[in-house]
């Protein structure tokens, strides 16, 4: 228990130590993500400041567009004027050839309606640039407000964690506090069991020294008085009884419930590995829902169909061996005659796995044949193939090991003792080349499903079925891996000679000996209780000569003895019958004393009332007689309460005659003494059985409480892991929020680095216009 309570404590220690880490972890997380989250604030204020300069720019680049317009239209009106003008000039001038003048003016005009268009163009362009921006920035405020949002409730579930780390801390301190006390307690404990160890083992050394000198004794009557030694002929050296070894017999049970416990794990995947090839046969390489497998296939199913009635047999025969060894019998090969139809029933499934080794080889040559096999699938069917022969090869070596072993029972001295090592010794061998045969299946299994996969005509139902038949093989590898551990452990005890037989002789036991053996063992046993019994105390001769005087003296007398009890008995009776006719006399008379009393009150009341005087006293108390009589009346009742509590109460307190004579008295008292003693111990009784329930109460809640703790400790775990899931799932989020954050802004700026370039392309164009206005305008002036 001190071990149960040091591991309890030091995984305690483990979760609290990792609650510890885990809080660390969370805590930086929150740090980080805060600190995360104010550069994101920083950098949303940057683009804040950024778009700000952009549009104030924008602002100042309209207005300077507009001006440039109302410009442009000034110069237009100007020129049509001055167009008016120089066309008046010229008709009075020389003038000028109006084809010239013509072209030029349609080649101007041409131009400036190429501008205006463009400058249209970049008005609109500029527009629908604003309204882009502004939809990208209304998108990133309500992404910043989101992710604020979000960041709030991971540090409310942050908050809430940690709240519920602390509950956890506190229970885990008080659990720590508890466990330390126990230990204590424990550590108490252990050290008076090495106290009392050091008792027993003084006892043991005074027992020793007993002993040996009971075997000198022993041995030296032997010597004297046995007359004739049967160890010296076999046959009557067979029928002895051996030493029993006891603890041989415990672990022979414990041994063989393991194994049964083992067998039964590999009777369960063996029967679902059968049950899981038949169900794939009727899907791969043929659907037998679409179209009928072929023959060989339909036979194959029908003897796997069969494989539950030689697998089942082997846990019902090794669980019948289980059965046959107790404390009692005597487990040698000689004697244990269940093994031989555990290796029958063996038998039976190896005969059944060689009849259909040769139809899973032949159902693996018609996958490799199939149109749409891959070589790689098909050199993995060769290795299953090999696989299969190889584990069947190990199933016959094991059958042999198992039927030579089982082979004492049935023949008397049929395999001698050197021989019996070797074969348990080569049975632990191939116990562990079945295990490995059965992970390279398996591995080969794997490989082939994998392949499979990849194929275009595999159904869910074919993977379905290849990952029940590939858990069957991992439970078969890792059930014989079991089996063969458990058998090389005990290897030692297969091996070593248990230490049966007749003493002087090494020969072995038959079960028909080993019978009679047992037969005469329980009769010798049955001898020895019976010479063992204490005999009776014997009288001394002076004390029975006095008790014979005593017994003849009361004989004389026994008559006149029983016509007094019985006199005194019916005079007990009829006194006991007045007696309680007058208690009942006596407390009518106190009813109606009552009621009268009460009567006379309410009669006093009513005539003052009626004469107005003063309210009346309380009732005159009674005369001296009526005072002693109620008091006669009240010892009665109290002596008639006291004898009828209970029947030790009366037997306590029933009044001595006086008229019994002095053995009477006697008698009385000692019945008296005995029923108060009586009346302690089940006073005493009553007290122990009231611990007892309340310590079985207090474990029980005890054990409550710890199952209660560690529900609460799995819970809290799979709430930390749930919020690991969260952290972990909520930076995922954050990292591809940061990253379409920084693309979006990537795609920003170079929109407005494009946007720079236009409106720089624009000035160029209108100071190139204007360059070009006010040159025209100086040559209609110069003309």
């Amino acid at each position: 228990m001190a071990g149960d309570l040091q591991a309890k404590y030091s995984k305690l220690a483990q979760e609290y130590s990792k609650l510890r880490a885990q809080n660390q972890v969370l805590k930086k997380a929150v740090v980080d993500e805060q600190a995360s989250s104010t550069a994101l604030k920083d950098q949303v204020k940057q683009r804040e400041q950024s778009l700000r300069k952009a549009e104030q720019e924008m602002d100042s680049l309209s207005f300077r567009n507009q001006q440039l317009t109302r410009r442009v239209e000034l110069l237009q009106e100007e020129l049509s004027a001055s167009e008016a003008r120089g066309g008046g000039r010229r008709t009075k001038g020389k003038g000028d050839s109006p084809s010239q003048q013509g072209q030029t003016q349609i080649v101007f005009d041409e131009d400036l309606q190429k501008k205006i268009e463009e400058n249209e163009r970049l008005h609109i362009q500029f527009y629908e640039a604003g309204e882009q921006h502004q939809r990208q920035l209304s998108q990133l405020e309500a992404l910043v407000e989101e992710l604020q949002q979000e960041r709030e409730r991971v540090e409310a579930q942050l908050e809430g964690l940690r709240a519920r780390c602390a509950l956890g801390e506190d229970r885990l301190a008080q659990e720590t506090a508890r466990l330390e006390l126990k230990a204590h307690s424990l550590e108490r404990e252990a050290r008076e069991c090495r106290a009392r160890a050091e008792e027993c083992q003084q006892q043991l050394s005074g027992c020793q020294v007993e002993l040996s000198r009971q075997v000198q004794e022993n041995s030296s009557v032997i010597q004297e008085k046995v007359p004739f030694n049967d160890t010296q002929y076999h046959h009557f050296n067979s029928l002895n009884v051996p030493p029993h070894n006891r603890r041989h017999q415990l672990k022979a049970r414990d041994v063989a419930g393991q194994a049964v416990l083992l067998v039964k794990d590999l009777v369960a995947a063996l029967l679902n590995f059968h049950s899981y090839t038949e169900q794939r046969l009727h899907i791969y390489p043929l659907d037998s829902s679409i179209q009928p497998i072929s023959p060989l296939n339909q036979r194959f199913s029908q003897y796997l169909h069969e494989n539950a009635a030689y697998v089942r047999p082997l846990e019902d025969g090794l669980l019948q061996l289980h059965h046959s060894i107790t404390e009692d019998t005597v487990t040698v090969l000689e004697t244990v005659v269940k093994l031989k139809e555990f290796a029958d029933h063996f038998s039976s499934y190896t005969h059944f796995l060689q009849k259909i080794l040769p139809y899973q080889l032949k159902s693996l040559q018609e996958e490799c044949e199939a149109s749409l096999c891959p070589p790689a699938l098909s050199s993995k069917n060769q290795d299953l193939q090999r696989d299969l022969t190889r584990v069947t090869a190990i199933f016959l070596k094991l059958q042999s090991y198992i039927t030579l072993l089982a082979l004492p029972s049935q023949r008397e001295q049929a395999l001698p003792q050197s021989s019996c090592s070797a074969a348990f010794t080569q049975l632990a061998a191939a116990l562990h080349s079945l295990h490995d045969a059965l992970q390279e299946l398996s591995q080969h299994y794997s490989q082939k499903a994998s392949l499979e996969e990849g194929l275009p005509s595999v159904s869910q139902k074919l993977r379905t079925t290849s990952e029940c038949l590939l858990s069957s093989l991992s439970s078969l590898t890792i059930t014989s891996s079991k089996v063969a551990t458990f058998f090389s452990n005990n290897l030692d005890f297969f091996t070593a000679s248990p230490g049966y037989g007749p003493r002087g002789g090494a020969c072995t036991l038959s079960p028909l000996q080993a019978e009679s053996m047992l037969g005469n063992k329980r009769r010798a046993a049955a001898y020895m209780l019976t010479i063992r019994k204490p005999r009776p105390e014997s009288v001394p001769y002076r004390e029975a000569l006095s008790n014979r005087h005593i017994l003849t003296s009361s004989t004389e007398s026994r008559e006149g003895l029983t016509q007094q009890v019985h006199q005194g008995q019916e005079k007990i009776a009829r006194l006991e019958q007045e007696k309680e006719h007058w208690l009942l006399e006596a407390q009518l008379g106190r009813v109606r004393l009552e009621k009268e009393n009460q009567r006379i009150s309410e009669l006093q009341a009513q005539l003052c009332s009626a004469l107005g005087g003063p309210a009346p006293g309380p009732p005159r108390p009674p005369g001296p007689g009526c005072q002693e009589e109620e008091e006669q009346e009240e010892k009665g009742a109290g002596r008639e309460a006291t004898l009828s509590t209970s029947l030790v109460g009366m037997l306590t307190t029933t009044p001595i005659n006086d008229e019994v004579g002095d053995e009477a008295s006697r008698e009385q008292l000692i019945k008296s003494h005995y029923m108060v003693r009586v009346s302690e111990l089940t006073s005493q009784l009553q007290l122990s059985d009231s611990k007892t329930v309340h310590l079985h109460a207090e474990c029980r809640a005890l054990a409550k409480r710890l199952a209660i703790a560690e529900k609460t400790r799995e819970a809290l775990a799979e709430e930390v892991r749930l919020a690991n899931q969260n952290i972990t799932r909520l930076q995922d989020e954050l990292s591809t929020i940061k990253r379409s954050y920084e693309e979006q802004l990537s795609m920003m700026s170079d929109h407005l680095c494009s946007m720079n370039e236009t409106l720089s392309k624009q000035r160029e164009e209108i100071d190139t216009l204007k360059l070009g206005n006010k040159g025209s305008t100086k040559k209609n002036k110069g003309r």
